[in-house]
């Protein structure tokens, strides 16, 4: 996108050439943060306090793009970079999984458990840290830089107090996870990996903070750079971890090898976004540094607008987490069963979340910038997107099952996992049926959470919840139902969330939603 002002209204059309529209006559004539892909992970476009002659030479600069506002080409200079690093995490889930299953099925069948505890607790304050992005994206649309820096810290803050909080999940994780009412070794094998993740809560925050730094300003593929980074870490000591290295004199550590590879990973990624963050040219323009004071206000609209985003995840990892526990009673190869499909699932959906969080900047800037009918447009580009690519997996899903579990066989318990292949085919088309709604879902919720519109997202995920998942799955259970009629019902709760997402967003009140704080151009706030 470059440096090309957004398109003109009929009433800017009117007026004489002479006369271009500036930053203090017309908030919308201001240029737009850049999309383009750096020479290197680290180039970026010059700042506005270093482009000559301020905000009026910078309406006049040549465009260096030509890709047509809200378009396809636009988004993806976005997507491509957020795609490629939820890519890592899929290789990283995916390869978690493998090893773990060639280990042995049961550690396999236990790590999914764990993780959801997991991210009941934790989704809600990584969201909530990581709504950072979309202060970050309306003050980047509104040509405020100099909030930047201090939206990023309030982040930083409620990452550190959080991160170091969420610790008291470690004494707790016995008595967790013996709610699932597991067998004895599955739950020893999920206390074990569950206390490892809670040492993750703390750097993964301040990760996902400041990641909103960049992605915020479509400074993708420095994302793509910090997620890297952590994933290599994560895969290559995973693989010495899990099943030991003699030699070296490093024992055998199974899934808790793997739980202090995801550790060190996060610890890896946090250290080097925050030195990439607190560089000079990003102080100067940005107040990356000075601006790491607490402020009351502004912390307050991050928590007003973060929180319900944060409990949205909360509920929806709340209601698959009673769903996977529901579903464990039914037995261990039913428990494996969800597991590997879900992490199937996981695998092909995760690059998607990159396309949504491109949804999410999009619409940000374009509202920072009042702009809403190019939010709109760029919401229904993405869901083009994001509809096609589902369409593709839910074919492979139906297509060759056989193959996809080929990769996840062990030989340590073959008659253990011939028991979980049995039932996956089945829940794969479950999956495949529910993978096209979640490409609505995914486009219209992120596109509501980069307006502000959080809170109706939060009280629908609570609302269809319960009636259409959990109570329906409670009652196959304790019924002596099997593990398909509450995969069905899982996948009736995700069509409907679809329905409702997009009668929202067709309503149209996110148009005129803000999470910033009104204010005029940048050169008019900075003091003399």
């Amino acid at each position: 996108m470059g440096s090309n002002p957004v398109e003109s209204s009929a009433t800017e059309e009117t007026q004489p050439a002479a006369h271009p529209p500036t930053l203090k006559t017309d908030p919308t004539a201001i240029r737009e943060p850049d999309h383009g892909m750096p020479a290197g992970p680290f180039t970026e476009p010059i700042g506005a306090t270093e482009a000559a002659g301020e905000a009026e030479a910078i309406t006049h600069s040549p465009p260096i793009s030509t890709s047509t506002p809200g378009g396809s080409k636009e988004l993806l200079r976005i997507a491509l970079p957020l795609i490629l690093s939820q890519s890592f995490m899929t290789v990283q889930v995916f390869v978690d999984t493998v090893l773990l299953s060639w280990y042995d099925p049961m550690a396999m069948a236990a790590s999914f458990p764990a993780v959801m505890w997991y991210w009941l607790f934790f989704g809600v304050l990584q969201v909530t840290a990581g709504y950072t992005s979309t202060f970050v994206a309306q003050y980047t649309g509104a040509a405020r830089p100099h909030r930047v820096g201090p939206a990023v810290w309030q982040g930083i803050h409620f990452a550190v107090v959080l991160g170091i909080l969420f610790l008291v999940v470690v004494p707790l994780s016995p008595w967790l996870i013996s709610l699932g009412g597991h067998s004895p070794e599955m739950q020893r094998l999920e206390t074990i990996y569950l206390q490892c993740l809670s040492f993750a809560a703390l750097p993964m925050l301040v990760m996902g903070a400041i990641n909103g730094f960049f992605s915020g300003r479509g400074q993708t593929w420095t994302v793509l750079l910090i997620e890297g980074i952590g994933t290599a870490v994560n895969i290559a000591l995973a693989l010495v971890l899990i099943f030991g290295f003699p030699r070296a004199g490093i024992p055998e550590m199974g899934i808790a090898g793997a739980g202090w590879a995801t550790v060190a990973g996060s610890w890896a990624a946090a250290i080097f976004a925050l030195a990439l963050m607190l560089r000079r040219k990003y102080r100067d323009e940005f107040n990356t540094l000075s601006g790491w004071k607490p402020e009351r206000e502004l912390f307050g609209r991050l928590m007003k607008f973060g929180g319900p985003a944060g409990m949205q995840v909360f509920l929806d990892v709340l209601v698959f987490h009673l769903f996977t526990q529901l579903v464990g009673r039914l037995g261990d190869a039913a428990l494996g069963a969800t597991t590997l499909t879900v992490r199937l699932n996981m695998i092909a959906f995760l690059p998607m979340m990159g396309l949504g969080q491109a949804i999410c900047i999009m619409v940000g800037q374009r509202l920072g910038e009042n702009r809403p009918d190019l939010a709109e447009k760029s919401t229904y580009t993405g869901l083009k997107w994001s509809f096609g690519y589902m369409c593709f997996v839910a074919l492979i899903y139906v297509a060759i099952p056989g193959l996809l579990l080929t990769v996840f066989e062990s030989d340590k318990d073959p008659a253990m996992f011939a028991e979980i292949a049995k039932i996956v085919p089945g829940l794969l088309l479950c999956v495949a049926v529910f993978s096209i709604a979640d490409a609505i879902n995914l486009s219209f919720a992120f596109a509501l959470r980069g307006a502000g519109d959080t809170k109706y997202v939060t009280l629908l995920t609570f609302s269809l919840a319960w009636p259409l998942m959990v109570i329906p799955t409670a009652l196959v259970v304790f019924l002596g139902g099997n593990v398909y009629w509450c995969w069905a019902f899982a996948t009736a709760h995700i069509i409907g969330m679809s329905v409702c997402f997009w009668f929202r967003f067709r309503g149209g009140k996110w148009k005129s939603m803000r999470v910033i704080e009104p204010g005029v151009a940048e050169e008019g706030e900075r003091p003399a």
